[in-house]
């Protein structure tokens, strides 16, 4: 789908759904602060181990985390690129409905005052 030129296409998909839930958000945090195994981030959840690889999958399948076997152990570290391509995907989505209101303010100041020359879109006021 693209609106006024943005693209949201299937990584911001990815994205936004791996930050949608807590559990991941908890799991990206504690992975900001230093490389955690699965085994130790599973420690502190409420839920089975395998509950907890899922959402490495889903934060990982997002490039929010970066796994990598040494030995027995799946470490898990942060991206942090994927935080400003989330930033960038936010700022793309602002920069959109910033343009669609200032186009409906001035088609309603336009229809208040039809006799009032207002600038057009592409000229400065």
């Amino acid at each position: 789908m693209v609106v006024d030129g943005v693209a949201a296409d299937d990584s911001v998909d990815r994205l936004f759904h791996a930050l949608a839930d807590a559990t991941r958000r908890d799991i990206l945090r504690r992975c900001v602060r230093g490389e955690l195994s699965v085994s130790r981030l599973a420690e502190a959840y409420p839920m089975s181990f395998a509950a907890v690889q899922k959402h490495v999958a889903v934060l990982e399948r997002a490039g929010l985390v970066v796994k990598e076997r040494r030995g027995r152990e799946q470490l898990v570290r942060t991206d942090p690129g994927a935080v400003d391509r989330a930033r960038q995907a936010l700022d793309e989505l602002g920069t959109a409905w910033r343009g669609r209101v200032e186009r409906m303010s001035r088609l309603l100041a336009q229809e208040a005052d039809p006799d009032v020359n207002h600038p057009t879109e592409g000229q400065d006021r």
